[in-house]
């Protein structure tokens, strides 16, 4: 048997919403102590690792542990149309192989959702070494983006301890921000050694506009040349977390 129910549906539907700007599918690992996905996007550039405990519900339980592959626009579908002052369930028919997703309000509208056929593909978690660590309020690092996305489909991020730099250079225009220590959105800056990398925006700003909704403050880890790592801080217990491939650039 497996059930949630949730007051908050607005968070449910923003970390989804978070979750499908990678993937249009999501195998989700149902256990007693809650629920995780781990899952690469179709391209494998990036990958999303996202977990919820139990304590994040107002009513989990979970018999036993169980996968579940549902299409994530479909369910986006069902969870918008729940209202702030509404409670939402969500319930596992294994016979059936289907989701039921119960909305009650000042009336109850229950719908029924075909699960999908469970990958089997297992997502281990990249094993990189981070030289890097940033820690910035999610609405500057979203702005900063918008800013360099003025000019080029490409952001070069570094750091050498005592301040935080992206920059672009597109055919026409260029543009560099700099966050120094002690800035309103550059909250703390953790160097092992000085550490570059460029990574493509049209993943890096979806990734941070789906997920600003869900977070005020991002961690990023990287080194040289190698993937980062966007840990978004949850108000529930559990977490959001992205990988992304860096673009290597030829000097």
């Amino acid at each position: 048997m497996f059930k949630l129910s949730i007051l908050d549906v607005k968070l449910l539907r923003d970390v989804f919403t978070a979750i499908s700007t990678l993937i249009d599918e999501g195998t989700f690992n149902i256990s007693p102590e809650g629920i995780k996905l781990r899952s690469m996007d179709p391209s494998r550039v990036a990958m999303v690792d996202f977990s919820m405990q139990k304590s994040a519900f107002d009513e989990y339980v979970a018999d036993q542990d169980a996968k579940v592959c549902v299409n994530l626009s479909e369910l986006l579908k069902l969870l918008k149309r729940a209202k702030r002052d509404e409670t939402l369930e969500i319930r596992l028919d294994e016979s059936a192989s289907q989701l039921i997703v119960v909305i009650r309000g000042k009336y109850t509208r229950t719908f029924r959702m075909p699960t999908l056929e469970v990958s089997e593909e297992e997502v281990p978690t990249p094993n990189v070494t981070f030289n890097a660590k940033v820690t910035l309020t999610t609405d500057g690092l979203k702005q900063s983006l918008e800013d360099v996305a003025l000019v080029s489909d490409h952001v070069r991020i570094e750091t050498d301890g005592e301040k935080f730099l992206m920059s672009a250079k597109g055919d026409i225009m260029g543009a560099d921000i700099e966050l120094q220590k002690g800035s309103d959105a550059l909250l703390s800056l953790e160097v092992k050694e000085p550490s570059k990398a460029t990574y493509p925006l049209s993943y890096l700003s979806d990734i941070v506009k789906a997920a600003s909704a869900t977070s005020e403050v991002v961690d990023l880890e990287f080194s040289t040349d190698m993937p980062i790592r966007l840990d978004f801080k949850q108000p529930y217990d559990g977490t959001l977390i992205y990988y992304l491939a860096p673009r290597i650039e030829v000097e």
